[in-house]
């Protein structure tokens, strides 16, 4: 099992960023998928996630500036985050069930 972030980097508060997971050695279609962030210091935590039939939950703190959202034909997982704020800053990882990705940072200056 792969799971593989990219579209971390730095951005201004305000800003928005997309972060992308390409899946793979699993059951795609049928795999519930989440984010979790950890920031310096902090647990990882939970972000967002997203049933195979797109069912969708959402964080309190990333509630109404995030949108998770799959391609199942790409074997893709999405985070679109906007209105970014320092305290989104955090490593973000993709995962599923029991394997997670390698972590992608993103940073949000004031």
């Amino acid at each position: 099992v792969l799971l593989v972030e990219s579209g971390g980097g730095l951005v201004q508060a305000g800003g928005s960023l997309r972060l992308s997971c390409v899946v793979s050695g699993i059951n795609f279609s049928i795999a519930t998928m989440a984010w979790y962030r950890q920031a310096p210091g902090k647990q990882r935590a939970w972000v967002a996630g997203i049933t195979s039939t797109g069912y969708t939950r959402y964080a309190e703190s990333v509630k109404g500036r995030s949108t998770i959202s799959r391609d199942n034909a790409k074997n893709m997982v999405y985070l679109q985050m906007d209105s970014l704020k320092p305290e989104d800053t955090a490593v973000y990882y993709c995962n599923s069930w029991r394997n997670w990705g390698q972590g992608t940072q993103v940073t949000v200056s004031s």
